[in-house]
């Protein structure tokens, strides 16, 4: 007789668990939230000689006589790994590889949605630097691609330049990258909103994590005016002697001002809040920032200033949360960015790529320009392709593409 199949989603997995009341989160994540699916039948015995053996070894030779054939016959370059250790998940910090997996496959699914990209969740059992770089290299004939993500600082930035080191496939922390070039598309929109450039900006970034230095090097290379960054002990200043060596590399790039002491002291004056620490800033100081000024607090679920503050002074307002107008949500970025530079077989993901996803977020908005529209919403549909472009298209000028 044949075994039943069971639908693990059907079905309590855990033997002896007590009876919870009902929660929708945990009812949609039962069993998981993906799954692979074929995508050619194989319904007889002819689909089945030419989906598996013998018809398989043809393509395998083809393959191995001539490697670039991969891309063509097989999923390689339609498929990104999401890799993480669980050391940095959401807001939660370090909760291990397994507990980080329902985040993992949430990205998956957010690759497949927006941007048609396939995604494989992989959870490391290894905090070890080396030991990352050294997986995922063995894992890299599998992909197109390698998002990190939720890997803590500041191993983080060591374990992409890595990456991109050894590998000749694109490499993006979405943590550092993704947040920098949303930031930077509403942050441009909020500039034409004013009649100002970025150039005519002071922003002050609180955090120097993995987001925060990403976004002033960004932001830096974008044009910005001046930047500066601030950890709990305030302002990442060169006179400081307890930085390491990612800060120390950051106050030698930013602060152009000069400036030091605490973040309250640095906003005095400034166009520019940018959040992404967590804590809360007095209204005090947000209300010692130059007039119209911009304020973005990402922070998740709480914002580092809360929205109905920041409006009595600011003239943009911007959070991470999906109830307030102006979301900053990394999804409007890494979709796109992935197709575009799968779509072009791209080596690596460029500045340049980056700038030009930014540009093309922000171009989205168009004629809705406003106060409370500076950045697309994440289920506008024109935003993956018209990354995905721009992001194709900058891959080709910068000589990273490789069709």
């Amino acid at each position: 007789m044949a075994a039943e199949i069971v639908n693990p989603r059907s079905e309590s997995t855990t033997e002896g668990a007590p009876e919870e009341p009902f929660d929708p989160a945990f009812a949609l994540h039962r069993g998981g939230k993906m799954a692979i699916q074929a995508t050619v039948p194989v319904r007889n015995k002819d689909d089945l000689s030419l989906a598996y053996t013998p018809g398989v070894a043809k393509v395998c030779t083809a393959i191995a006589e001539q490697p670039e054939l991969v891309h063509d016959y097989t999923w390689k370059s339609q498929v990104v790994a999401v890799v993480t250790d669980g050391t940095a998940v959401l807001g939660l910090g370090d909760i291990g590889p397994e507990a980080s997996l329902p985040v993992m496959e949430g990205k998956a699914i957010l690759f497949k949605q927006f941007g048609g990209v396939d995604a494989v969740p992989i959870a490391l059992a290894t905090t070890d630097t080396d030991e990352i770089v050294d997986t995922v290299v063995r894992l890299a004939p599998s992909f197109g691609g390698v998002n990190l993500e939720d890997i803590s600082a500041p191993r983080c930035f060591e374990i992409e330049r890595k990456l991109q080191e050894r590998l000749d496939i694109p490499v993006f922390h979405d943590d550092q990258h993704g947040t920098a070039i949303v930031t930077l598309a509403a942050l441009r929109n909020a500039a034409k909103l004013t009649g100002r450039t970025l150039g005519d900006l002071r922003a002050v970034i609180s955090g120097a994590g993995a987001a925060g230095v990403a976004i002033a090097k960004f932001l830096l290379s974008a044009g910005i005016g001046d930047v500066c960054v601030a950890d709990r002990k305030g302002v990442v200043s060169s006179d400081r002697e307890d930085l390491t060596d990612v800060k120390r590399e950051i106050a030698g790039l930013t602060n152009k001002a000069g400036l030091s002491g605490s973040l309250e002291t640095a906003l005095a004056g400034a166009d520019v809040f940018i959040g992404v620490s967590g804590g809360t800033v007095p209204e005090a100081a947000v209300a010692s920032m130059a007039k119209d000024a911009f304020v973005f607090a990402m922070a998740n679920p709480n914002p580092e200033v809360h929205p109905d503050v920041a409006h009595k002074y600011a003239a943009v307002v911007a959070t991470g949360r999906s109830d307030y107008p102006n979301q900053i949500n990394n999804v409007l970025a890494f979709p796109g960015i992935f197709a575009g530079a799968l779509q072009v077989r791209a080596s690596r993901i460029t500045e340049g790529m980056k700038i030009a996803a930014a540009d093309a977020i922000a171009g989205v908005v168009g004629d809705a320009l406003a106060a409370d529209c500076v950045i697309p919403s994440p289920f506008d549909d024109r935003v993956a392709p018209a990354v995905a472009a721009a992001v194709a298209a900058a891959a080709r000028a910068e000589g990273v593409a490789r069709r």
